[in-house]
């Protein structure tokens, strides 16, 4: 798409279709009938995209500002460029290196803030009121995340392919609400499952206590793409009822994960995109026999964390996979 077009394409024209395939060795391996759905060839990298663009197409504000570990971040650097706006994103001081670089080489003004001191929301805020003509959009919780995500549950529901399940990774929820609205839209009944990192469960917890449950902080979890605070509440609203159950992943799963990916799939995918076939590998005889539909949300991860996550996974449970 050229960056200077006068009229904008809709979504639909300008997002990758996600990449299925099957991995034979990864579903010996694990005893399942295994499909990966992969956004690591989307725009920037990620699932992002579809939710970014969509809120860059459909707002009238030239200049949006929002906070990001880095996949929405760069994903909406990327679509303010494509359609001819500016954006300020906020990311924390431990976001990936590659995901800030990748902000700035896409246009957008990086904001780093130490998260420890102050919260990316209050960062946020204060530029808000710095810029009152932006629209200030959140990464996950915003109906228009929402709709633009649901393109992808709008392909799985149309891709012929006949799953038991379908493992959605949950951060603040905007891709987990989107797949289950998109499914929802296309009159599919697939069962969604939840993946999420066990040290930032607040979405379990809000299911088990029926509202949402917030963490203290910022988790620290290798899944940078789910060191949310809480679900928001427009994804609350659909994942409440939406999701047949959500599993909750140790890091030591999310380590394994990405090894297996890597030397079975030969596929590389950041901690975040890990996560679904995390929670296989933490639910077993949930998923034994099934045909499972694995949703890698993106492969943004910088190279030394990569090469350390594989060498953590062979030297840990993984080598009794091989």
């Amino acid at each position: 798409m050229n960056p200077t077009q006068h009229t904008p394409l809709p979504l639909r024209e300008v997002v990758r279709p996600t990449n299925l395939f099957e991995s034979d060795r990864l579903s010996a391996a694990l005893g399942v009938s295994l499909t990966i759905a992969s956004e690591t060839g989307q725009h920037t990298g990620s699932f992002k995209f579809r939710a970014a663009y969509n809120v860059a197409l459909t707002v009238p504000q030239d200049l949006i500002i929002t906070a990001s570990s880095g996949n929405f971040g760069q994903a909406l650097a990327y679509a303010c460029r494509l359609l001819g706006k500016a954006c300020i994103v906020v990311m924390p001081t431990t976001s990936a290196k590659v995901k800030m670089e990748a902000v700035a080489r896409y246009g957008g003004r990086v904001e780093l803030v130490d998260t420890t001191v102050k919260t990316r929301a209050a960062r946020v805020a204060e530029l808000a009121a710095e810029h009152p003509e932006a629209y200030v959009a959140s990464s996950y919780d915003d109906p228009l995340v929402i709709a633009g995500n649901a393109s992808l549950g709008t392909e799985l529901a149309a891709c012929g392919r006949d799953f038991d399940r379908i493992v959605v990774p949950v951060g603040g929820g905007g891709l987990s609400a989107g797949v289950v609205t998109g499914l929802r839209e296309a009159g599919s009944a697939i069962p969604v499952i939840g993946a999420e990192p066990l040290l930032a469960n607040d979405a379990a917890r809000s299911l088990r206590a029926g509202r949402i449950v917030s963490n203290e902080g910022e988790p620290l979890t290798l899944a940078d793409g789910a060191r949310t605070v809480s679900l928001g509440r427009h994804n609350w609203e659909v994942l409440k009822d939406g999701l047949r159950d959500l599993i909750e992943v140790p890091e030591e799963r999310i380590r394994e994960a990405v090894g297996l990916f890597a030397r079975l799939a030969e596929h590389r995918v950041e901690p975040t995109g890990a996560l679904t076939l995390a929670a296989v590998l933490t639910w077993p005889e949930e998923f034994r026999c099934q045909r499972v539909c694995v949703i890698v949300s993106g492969g943004n991860v910088d190279a030394d964390v990569y090469e350390r996550l594989i060498s953590d996974s062979v030297a840990g449970t993984f080598k009794g996979i091989l």
